[in-house]
């Protein structure tokens, strides 16, 4: 490898730790100013002049049309990056993408210096950034899923003590957290500007993207057509939400065993070879260079693939 290759890898990698040095700083400064105001939305409520403005911005910065909906250029997409949460807007997840399968191609080109490898690192670096903001869709859905109930009972004490809904979504818009905060705030600002409660409450639902959010909106939508004490079915909703968390709970501790099992399985190879490798370098040195060894560890790596597909649907339960 020439020295200007190795100037163009360092470089890539200064870059690529910049980057994430610069993240974890704003989302510990971020995480500062969570102390004097409760969510985003707030924070932009704050410097807004109103909370017109304020919700322009925010569905603005959640990849979100004026009208609340999903934007961008593929609907699925504009879901997978408005229910993580990020800030990306309606096109930062095209450029994020095009400059991570960019900078792996131009790295596992001039590592291994074959068109080949440049193509893998192409299509790695383009599949990563779906399965990152896959990562905070999934952290998202977990946090929000578990603010649900206290919502959900802030709204029923409002309501008994004679608030309208609207007022009641407003107080958790006020009192929680991100993300059922915000999200509740967009939605009681959809409400104050002339949707109805249901419709708000579906948008809500969509950029959550959890079925907990999906039985809310249905209970508020049947109670929009049919009537009847909202409190009371709230009240239902939240105990059986509750009662899901448990069992999930419930069933995570049931297949501990199971998902450790997996973990050693796939560890154990890796650690083997490492510690042979280490004591005896001919080992695997003498047959490095045989093109047999590649397909047999290719194989390795399929044959392992299937074993943790297997093992994931042992110990994965849908309730």
């Amino acid at each position: 490898m020439s020295s200007g290759q190795k100037i163009v890898i360092y470089a890539l990698v200064f870059a690529a730790g910049f980057l994430l040095l610069q993240s974890v700083l704003g989302l510990t400064k971020q995480a500062s100013h969570r102390v004097r105001l409760a969510n985003d939305r707030l924070r932009r409520v704050a410097k807004a002049e109103n909370e017109g403005e304020a919700l322009a911005n925010l569905r603005r910065a959640r990849s979100l049309t004026s009208d609340g909906y999903i934007g961008g250029l593929n609907i699925r997409i504009g879901q997978l990056v408005l229910q993580s949460g990020l800030p990306l807007g309606p096109y930062g997840f095209y450029y994020a993408s095009l400059g991570m399968a960019a900078s792996m191609g131009m790295m596992a080109f001039l590592v291994k210096g074959t068109p080949v490898w440049g193509a893998i690192g192409f299509a790695f670096g383009t599949v990563l950034p779906t399965l990152t903001v896959s990562f905070f869709v999934k952290r998202r859905q977990k946090r929000a899923v578990s603010q649900l109930p206290d919502a959900l009972d802030v709204i029923i004490r409002s309501l008994a003590a004679g608030h309208p809904v609207p007022v009641a979504m407003a107080l958790v818009a006020r009192e929680m957290p991100d993300p059922i905060g915000s999200e509740f705030g967009i939605a009681s600002d959809e409400v104050s500007f002339g949707s109805t409660v249901s419709a708000a409450i579906q948008k809500l639902s969509d950029r959550i993207g959890h079925e907990d959010f999906e039985l809310f909106s249905a209970m508020i939508r049947l109670q929009e057509r049919t009537g009847g004490n909202l409190a009371e079915l709230l009240r239902s909703n939240a105990k059986t939400i509750r009662d899901r968390q448990k069992m999930r709970l419930k069933i995570k501790a049931a297949s501990a065993e199971g998902r450790m099992s997996a973990l050693i399985l796939n560890a154990a190879p890796l650690l083997l070879f490492v510690a042979v490798n280490k004591m005896n370098p001919e080992f695997y040195g003498e047959v490095s260079d045989n093109p047999l060894v590649t397909y047999c560890l290719w194989g390795v790596v399929v044959w392992m693939g299937l074993g943790n597909l297997v093992m994931r649907r042992m110990i994965n339960f849908k309730i």
